[in-house]
C-alpha cells in the first residue's frame, strides 16, 4: 500500500469492465494455484509427520479443530473485510476503502491476542477432552504442537489481512506469490526441522508446527511488501488514527457468520474425533488424514471463492446485475469440475491417498471404505460452496451460516453419533452424504430467495433510472 494519499485511481478497475469469463479466471486462478500449494504442504507436514509414527500424526490430526478456529476467525474476518473494500471501490468511494483498510487491521490484531491468551492456557484441557490419559505420547506431542502453532499464530493474522487487502482490488497474481512464497518455505523447512537435518536439533511433531509458523511469517512479510510497492488503491496509514467502531461493527456483522460457520466445522471436527475415539486411535487418524485429502480438492474451491467475492461486490456496489449472474454461472461450473476430480480420486485410488500418510494395514482397513463413501458428498458440496460465497458478498452471509449450522450441527454430528451406535464405525461415514443433501437443500432456497430480493431487484432500479 502506498503511504500516499490517491483519491482515485486513474482507470476504471478491471472488475467493472473485464470480460467475465477472463475476470473469473484471471482473479481466482492465482488464488486457486496458491490455495492448492497451501494444501499441499499441509499434506506434506502429515505425510511427514507420519513417518515418525501413527501416534504423531494422531497427535495433529486432534489439534485440527483449534487449528481451524484460527483460520475461521482469520479468513471470516477477512470475509467482512473482502466485501467491504470491494464495494466501496465499487462505488467510488476510496477514503471509505481506506478506512475500512485501517480498521480491519486493528481487528486482526486484536484476534491474534485472543489466541495468544489461549495457546499459554487451553491445549492441555483441549487435548484430555478428546483422549483424556489414555496415551501419553500422544498428549505430549499433541500440546508441543498446537502450543507453537497458537502462540505464534500472528504470522497467518498478517498473512490473511494483507492477502485479503490485494484481493479486494484484484492483484491475486500477489496474494499468490505470497501463498506461494510461505508454502515453499514450509515444505522445506518440514523434514529439516522434523528430522533434525542441517544441523538442527530433531524437533518431532514440534518441528512441524515451527516450520507452518515461520511459512506464515515469510508469507506475511511478502504479503506486505506487495501492497506497499503495487497497491495504490488503498492507503494504510495509522497517523491520527482514532478506532471507528461502525465500521467494525460492519465488518464483523459480514464476516461473523463466516467465522462462526468456519467454527462449526471446528466443533464438528471435535465431536466427530471424540465419536472416532471411541474406536480406535487410528480411527481418529484416518479422520484427519481424510481432512489434509479433501483440503487438496476443497482448497482450490475456496481460492475461486476468494477470487469472485470482490468481482460479485464490486458489480453489486456498480448496480450491473447481468455480471453477477455471469459470474455465478462461471464459478458454478468451474467448482463441479473441480471437485469432481476429488469425488473420482476418493472413489478409484483410496488406497494410494492412504499410502502417502505410510498407512498401517489397519488405517487401510477402516480408510479405504471411509474415503468411499465420504467422497460422495463432493458431488453436492461444490454447489453449497459457491452459493454460500455469493450470500457472503451480497451481504447476506447469515445464510451461509444458517446452512453451515444446519448442515454440522443439527444433522452431521447427530447422525454420526446416532450412526456409530446403530451400525459401529463403517457407518459412521455416511453422515457426511446424509448433511450435505440437507445443506443442498437449504443453499437452493436460500439463492431463490436472494435472486428475487436482490439480484432481480437491480435490474428493476436500473430500468427505473433509464426511465427517470
Amino acid at each position: 500500500m502506498s503511504q500516499e494519499t490517491n483519491s482515485a485511481p486513474v482507470t476504471e478497475n478491471k472488475m467493472g469492465t473485464m470480460p467475465i469469463g477472463r475476470l473469473v479466471f484471471n482473479m481466482s486462478l492465482p488464488m486457486m494455484i496458491s490455495m492448492l500449494v497451501q494444501a499441499l504442504y499441509n499434506i506434506v507436514d502429515s505425510i511427514f509427520v507420519a513417518k515418525l509414527s501413527e501416534n504423531a500424526l494422531t497427535a495433529v490430526s486432534l489439534a485440527f479443530p483449534l487449528q481451524t478456529l484460527i483460520i475461521a476467525v482469520a479468513t471470516g474476518t477477512g470475509v467482512g473485510v473482502n466485501a467491504l473494500l470491494s464495494k466501496s471501490l465499487g462505488a467510488h468511494k476510496y477514503d471509505e476503502a481506506n478506512k475500512i483498510g485501517i480498521n480491519g487491521a486493528v481487528l486482526y490484531a486484536f484476534s491474534y491476542v485472543i489466541f495468544l491468551i489461549l495457546g499459554l492456557t487451553i491445549v492441555k484441557p483441549f487435548y484430555m477432552s478428546q483422549i483424556g490419559n489414555a496415551d501419553v505420547e500422544i498428549m505430549d506431542m499433541g500440546v508441543s504442537y498446537l502450543s507453537t502453532v497458537m502462540i505464534f499464530s500472528f504470522g497467518i493474522f498478517a498473512e490473511i489481512y494483507f492477502e485479503r487487502v490485494l484481493t479486494s482490488t484484484g492483484r491475486t497474481i500477489f496474494s499468490m506469490t505470497s501463498q506461494l512464497c510461505g508454502a515453499i518455505t514450509n515444505i522445506i523447512l518440514d523434514p529439516i526441522m522434523i528430522f533434525g537435518l542441517l544441523g538442527f536439533p530433531k524437533l518431532g511433531a514440534t518441528g512441524a508446527a515451527v516450520a507452518t509458523v515461520v511459512g506464515q511469517c515469510v508469507a506475511a512479510v511478502v504479503a506486505f511488501v506487495c501492497n506497499h510497492k503495487f497497491n495504490h488503491e488503498i492507503s494504510l496509514s495509522f497517523k491520527g488514527y482514532s478506532p471507528d467502531f461502525k465500521i467494525m461493527g460492519t465488518i464483523y456483522a459480514i464476516g461473523i457468520p463466516s467465522i462462526i460457520m468456519q467454527s462449526i466445522g471446528s466443533l464438528m471436527t471435535y465431536a466427530m474425533n471424540r465419536i472416532l475415539i471411541g474406536f480406535s486411535s487410528t480411527a481418529a487418524a484416518v479422520f484427519g488424514v481424510y481432512f489434509k485429502l479433501q483440503s487438496f480438492f476443497f482448497m482450490p474451491v475456496f481460492g475461486l471463492n476468494n477470487g469472485i467475492t470482490p468481482i460479485i461486490a464490486f458489480n453489486y456496489g456498480a448496480q450491473n446485475r447481468k455480471r453477477m449472474v455471469k459470474t455465478i454461472k462461471v464459478s458454478l461450473i468451474t467448482a463441479f469440475c473441480l471437485l469432481f476430480v476429488g469425488f473420482a480420486c476418493f472413489e478409484f485410488i483410496p488406497q494410494v491417498l492412504l499410502g502417502m500418510f505410510s498407512a498401517s494395514d489397519d488405517m487401510l482397513k477402516i480408510g479405504v471404505p471411509a474415503l468411499r463413501i465420504i467422497g460422495v458428498h463432493f458431488l453436492i458440496a461444490w454447489f453449497c460452496i459457491i452459493v454460500g460465497t455469493v450470500f457472503q458478498a451480497l451481504g447476506k452471509a447469515v445464510f451461509s451460516m444458517i446452512v453451515s449450522i444446519m448442515r454440522q450441527l443439527v444433522v452431521l454430528i447427530p447422525a454420526a453419533y446416532i450412526l456409530s451406535k446403530l451400525g459401529g464405525l463403517h457407518a459412521v461415514w455416511w453422515a457426511f452424504p446424509i448433511a450435505e443433501v440437507i445443506s443442498f437443500t437449504v443453499s437452493t432456497l436460500f439463492l431463490i430467495r436472494i435472486n428475487r430480493t436482490i439480484i432481480s431487484k437491480i435490474l428493476m432500479e436500473v430500468i427505473w433510472r433509464i426511465k427517470t
